[in-house]
C-alpha cells in the first residue's frame, strides 16, 4: 500500500473516530442531589384525650376529638438513583387555632417515581414538641406527589404519630395516639453529581 493511501485511510479513521466522540451522548448521571421546600395544611384526630381538650367528636371528653388545624413548612434533602431518592427532611409545625404549639421533625425520608410527574413518599420522624410543654413522640407518613411544572407540585400525606405527655391523676406519662391528614404543595430543585 503507497504511503499516500495509508496516510489518507488513517487520516480518514482518525477523523471519523473524533467525529463518534463529539457526537456521543453524554452518559446520564447515576445520582443526583435534590432539594425540596414544602408547604403544607393539615388537621388531625387525637385517640386520647387525657386533658380533656376541646372539640371531642364523641359524647364525653374522652371521645375521639379533633386536633388543631396546623400549618408545615418543610425543607428536604435527597440523593436520587434510578427513581429513588433518600435523605433527610426537618418541618416545622404551628397550630393556627387554640393553644399555640410549636413542633420540630426530623424525619428519613424515600420517594420512588411511578411516572415522571408521579411519586409515593414515606417518612419516618422523631416530633418534638417545643412549646407549649416540651415533649417527643414518633411518627411515620406516606402519600402521593404529583409535579406540575417547573418544579412545582402537590402532595398529600396520611400522618401517623404518638406523642407522650406529662402525667395525670390516671397516668404517669400519658400517650396521645393521632392520625392526620394534610395537602400542601412543593418546590423541587435538582443538581446531576
Amino acid at each position: 500500500m503507497p504511503r499516500g493511501r495509508f496516510a489518507l485511510a488513517l487520516g480518514v479513521l482518525c477523523w471519523s473516530s473524533i467525529l463518534a466522540a463529539q457526537t456521543k451522548a453524554p452518559a446520564p448521571s447515576a445520582s443526583s442531589l435534590r432539594g425540596i421546600a414544602s408547604l403544607s395544611v393539615g388537621r388531625g384526630l387525637r385517640f386520647n384525650n387525657p386533658f380533656r381538650l376541646q372539640r371531642p367528636l364523641g359524647e364525653s371528653a374522652e371521645s375521639v376529638s379533633l386536633s388543631a388545624t396546623y400549618l408545615d413548612l418543610g425543607a428536604a434533602l435527597l440523593v436520587s438513583e434510578n427513581g429513588f431518592r433518600q435523605g433527610v427532611l426537618v418541618s416545622g409545625s404551628v397550630a393556627l387555632q387554640g393553644i399555640g404549639q410549636f413542633v420540630l421533625t426530623p424525619s428519613y425520608m424515600a420517594q420512588v417515581d411511578l411516572q415522571p410527574t408521579f411519586g409515593l413518599r414515606g417518612r419516618l420522624g422523631v416530633p418534638v414538641v417545643v412549646a407549649p410543654d416540651a415533649t417527643l413522640g414518633l411518627e411515620a407518613a406516606v402519600g402521593p406527589s404529583f409535579s406540575v411544572a417547573y418544579g412545582l407540585g402537590v402532595t398529600a400525606e396520611l400522618v401517623g404519630s404518638i406523642f407522650f405527655g406529662a402525667a395525670t391523676e390516671e397516668n404517669n406519662v400519658t400517650t396521645v395516639p393521632m392520625l392526620s391528614l394534610a395537602f400542601g404543595m412543593f418546590f423541587d430543585h435538582e443538581v446531576d453529581l
